[in-house]
């Protein structure tokens, strides 16, 4: 089965040579990969670089949050990387000032709304009063006022973002599982080929191959749900 580039990989693991590793038994049952936080300091930058010459698609999640004229330096430094896809905080002018930085690259960034690790009890907890799926259809607006290529959202939100968005504006997911799968700390969850139905244009899938016996065969079944096989 060909690997499917709306997949990607999250490289949520301890050290950059595990992920090697992982990438090198995954082989081509996956062409995307995720480097996130956890892997930054410590050689995620020289992977990232290392599966970009290999034609992989990279999505770097560092979630950049601070005042506009850094985060548009910042962009503005990952953008001549060569990376698919790039995080930042959902807000307004962290959004506008990506938008800047990113101007005249292929590099697409995306805004992070409402971690699928938050429920109500839990966004109560920190201040919010707005449930989720209302948070999450603010911040998509705010993201196409800001210019930026689309937003982070769990499955259940998607749909309704989809259908206030253009065709082209991203959906990414996380918060993705198998049928009968743990949902370890995600609580906002759905399987990979409800996820794309609901109006996702990727998903982002960790433990459920990282932490598999096999994460070929994790990849290929999640991969073939995804086709609704």
């Amino acid at each position: 089965m060909n690997a499917d580039p709306r997949l990607y990989v999250a490289l949520d693991l301890p050290s950059v040579g595990e992920a090697r590793t992982l990438t090198q038994a995954l082989g081509d049952a996956a062409i995307s990969y995720k480097i996130g936080l956890q892997l930054l300091p410590i050689g995620g930058m020289d992977l990232a670089r290392e599966l970009i010459d290999a034609g992989k698609n990279v999505f770097l999640d560092f979630k950049f949050h601070d005042i506009d004229a850094t985060v548009e330096k910042a962009v503005h430094s990952v953008a001549g990387l060569g990376a698919n896809i790039l995080t930042v905080h959902a807000r307004p002018d962290v959004m506008a000032a990506a938008a800047r930085g990113k101007a005249g690259s292929g590099l697409k960034v995306i805004g992070v709304t409402v971690l699928t690790s938050l429920d109500k009890p839990a966004l109560e907890a920190i201040g919010y009063a707005d449930d989720a799926k209302t948070l999450v259809m603010n911040r998509t607006q705010q993201a196409l006022d800001a210019g930026i290529d689309g937003i982070v959202s769990s499955p259940l939100e998607a749909r309704a973002v989809r259908a206030s968005v253009p065709d082209d504006f991203l959906i990414v997911t996380p918060g993705v599982r198998m049928p009968g799968g743990d949902k370890g700390d995600q609580k906002r969850v759905a399987t990979p080929f409800d996820a794309l139905q609901s109006g996702a244009s990727h998903i982002v899938v960790g433990r459920p191959i990282n932490a598999a016996r096999d994460p070929r065969q994790a990849a290929t079944e999640i991969t073939a749900n995804m086709r609704g096989e």
